[in-house]
């Protein structure tokens, strides 16, 4: 117990909060800890993070917890331990015993995105390098990313083996640390018993959520899963309430992540399938398209090779009505509000104001009569304008309200999220009043937005469609007196947004960085054109690209390349590509044009066998040296060098026969081929 009342103790290093609890981690230099810990010869221990049981938490956690719990470094788990590792696949998690299968879900969601990875955990640390027990992790906390120090001393029973997340490769250790690091952000292990996928996403991103019910999504949702899943999104979902696995093989209340998306073509018409996977690494659905299903005898030989993986790794296909049955939740982060809106070719803005409920004075609860307290509220001013101010009916504005509220204690789950919602009214066009609107003003103008139900999330956030002009926002909570602090977020194409009555002076929107802005309205042109794209057109579109990486060694694709290009890409045999497809293709691209560009020192165009392998190694694959070699003869030109269009050839078909062989194997050794099979995979492609 003594152990416990120190830790608390420790926590008051953070600045506390006039709402009571402390709301900041303890200020750790990580680079300062991790320089002293070098020159004194010994490895970090974090006291305020203690390899002890406090850490864990004193809930019910505790009786989940082996007998003989120990606090172990990876180098006393495994002889080559390794941080992380591009070698490995990046499904590689499995959920360990506490219930934070919503962190899961997240950071399995985290690792489809490299770049958004590599922000939160810093890639390049290691067990070997000037080691000294100290990890170091980012996240997006309530506007700002922070960061968190820890020492890498993780839980483990008697067997050594670990006791919460862990890698199917049993040396790679950064899902454990990171898992860690989330712990002490939220307070304990225990802290993460309960969670939102929605959180965990923002946490890992600072993004924006959209939450869709399945069962009552709009008949377009297959459009936006399409569009979500080749841009930069994270996608997660959550099954109906319960705690056990049905017959179906689902389990009930749980979280899971959204990995892909694919429309196939059967001898009846298309299929539309999703894949998901399980953050246990294990138990899967057991309907139709499942790995044991035999709708898979509908498909050609090679797309069933290709998208068919019959290993109980937790991760299986199931059609889009079966998803929106026995789905609840599907939630999709994105680092930009596009996804929300049809307008291209403009480049998103935002605004982030902080602000507090306190009881007597800024907790006016919600609007109920003109006698309420609702004034009371914190107020906020939007002014939003039209891109096409000329014209003589402006469109509506795209706009997006985030409200996120701040946890009320140092232990995310010692006091529960309030109720939350906003309300916005329409404001007279010449107003320009900086003072806080009185409550007469509540009683004569009604609300042309308000919480259809107060809900009990960490972020609340709704999609507008406004006519140009000044707004009003006031965020609540469902009851008068309820104290907390928020921050609230608007994102909008122009607009300026500013909290009245508070002595704050206008702020200006902050423009968003999107790097694959206008890609959007590419897509969208170029398919409207051509709804299946054949080798002829392919070739026109990719010789009309500017590879702005390349330089002046713009490459050209014969229509010899397209063609082979669109045999890997082209599953069903249709001798054409689809939008889907070519989405695929473009995330492809761009990896190779990152990976070729970054080994090309020279800027010649071409790789030799040791930049050649460095990119592939890059790129996740890895090849040795005879390959290397039989690779450059293949693909390469007379003097063994490899130019940019062969280097995708090559990557595109390395790719595939990574997982068909991953889908084909059962014991990651060897595969067995029938002849058709055999013939399907080496000559087409």
């Amino acid at each position: 117990m003594s152990l416990c009342l120190s830790f608390r103790g420790r926590w008051k290093m953070g600045q506390k909060n006039s709402l009571g609890g402390s709301s900041q981690l303890p200020k750790q230099d990580y680079k300062a800890l991790r320089e002293r810990c070098l020159m004194e010869g010994r490895l970090f221990e974090d006291d305020s993070f203690p390899a002890s049981l406090c850490s864990v938490g004193s809930g019910p956690l505790l009786r989940k917890l082996p007998p003989g719990l120990q606090w172990r470094r990876p180098p006393e788990l495994h002889s080559n331990p390794q941080f992380y590792s591009a070698d490995t696949k990046r499904l590689d998690l499995c959920q360990g015993v506490v219930g934070d299968c919503w962190f899961l879900a997240a950071l399995q969601a985290l690792t489809l995105h490299q770049d958004i990875l590599s922000r939160v955990v810093p890639l390049n640390q290691n067990f070997t390098e000037n080691y000294a027990g100290i990890f170091q992790f980012w996240f997006w906390h309530f506007g700002k990313w922070v960061p968190v120090v820890i020492d890498d001393r993780l839980p483990v029973n008697t067997a050594g083996q670990l006791v919460f997340v862990s890698s199917t490769y049993k040396n790679v250790f950064w899902g454990a640390l990171l898992e860690k690091a989330y712990a002490k952000l939220s307070g304990s292990y225990e802290d993460l018993q309960r969670g939102q996928v929605s959180e965990a996403l923002v946490d890992f991103t600072g993004g924006v959520t959209m939450t869709i019910k399945p069962a009552e999504a709009p008949g377009n949702l297959w459009d936006i899963l399409t569009w979500a899943t080749y841009s930069r999104t994270l996608i997660g979902c959550q099954t109906h309430s319960g705690e056990r696995v049905l017959e179906n093989g689902l389990v009930g209340g749980h979280a899971y992540t959204l990995t892909g998306i694919r429309k196939v073509t059967c001898r009846h018409g298309p299929e539309y399938l999703v894949k998901l996977r399980n953050p246990w690494g294990k138990v899967e659905w057991k309907g139709d398209w499942s790995d044991s299903s035999g709708m898979w005898e509908l498909l050609s030989p090679k797309e069933k090779i290709l998208l068919l993986r019959k290993s109980n790794d937790g991760e299986f296909w199931m059609t889009l009505k079966d998803f929106k049955t026995h789905f609840m939740l599907l939630v999709i982060c994105k680092l930009t509000p596009g996804l929300l809106s049809q307008d291209v070719g403009q480049k998103w803005t935002y605004t982030m104001r902080e602000g507090r409920w306190e009881k007597g004075i800024t907790a006016g609860g919600p609007m109920k009569s003109p006698r309420d307290t609702f004034w009371k509220n914190p107020q906020f001013l939007l002014s939003v304008w039209s891109l096409q101010e000329g014209r003589r009916f402006p469109m509506p504005c795209s706009v997006l309200v985030s409200l996120l509220q701040k946890p009320r204690h140092r232990h995310r789950n010692w006091k529960p999220h309030l109720a939350i919602g906003f309300y916005l009214f329409r404001l007279s066009k010449h107003y320009g009043d900086q003072r806080r609107l009185p409550s007469e003003f509540f009683w004569k103008n009604a609300p042309i937005r308000w919480p259809e139900a107060f809900l009990t999330e960490k972020e609340v956030s709704q999609e507008l469609q406004l006519e140009p002009g000044t707004y009003l926002v006031v965020p609540c909570t469902s009851k008068a007196g309820q104290e907390a602090e928020f921050v609230l977020r608007v994102f909008s194409r122009k607009h300026i947004f500013h909290e009245i009555g508070c002595n704050s002076s206008a702020v200006l929107s902050k423009e968003i960085a999107d790097e694959n802005e206008g890609q959007d309205e590419f897509f969208t042109k170029l398919f409207e054109k051509y709804p299946e794209i054949n080798a002829v057109q392919l070739q026109k579109v990719l010789n009309h690209m500017t590879w702005s990486s390349l330089g002046s060694a713009q490459p050209f694709f014969s229509l010899d390349a397209c063609q082979g290009i669109l045999a890997l890409l082209d599953l069903n045999a249709s001798g054409t590509v689809s939008i889907q497809e070519f989405r695929d293709l473009w995330k492809q691209l761009m990896l190779c044009q990152e990976v070729f560009h970054k080994h090309d020192s020279s800027h010649s165009g071409y790789l030799n066998r040791t930049q050649l392998q460095a990119a592939m190694r890059d790129a996740g694959i890895m090849l040795s040296n005879d390959v290397c070699q039989l690779m450059l003869i293949r693909y390469g030109g007379p003097n063994l060098q490899m130019d940019f269009v062969s280097f995708v050839h090559l990557m595109l078909r390395a790719e595939n026969m990574e997982d068909a062989f991953q889908n084909l194997t059962q014991d990651g050794k060897g595969i067995y081929l029938q002849k058709p099979e055999w013939l399907m995979m080496t000559l087409y492609s």
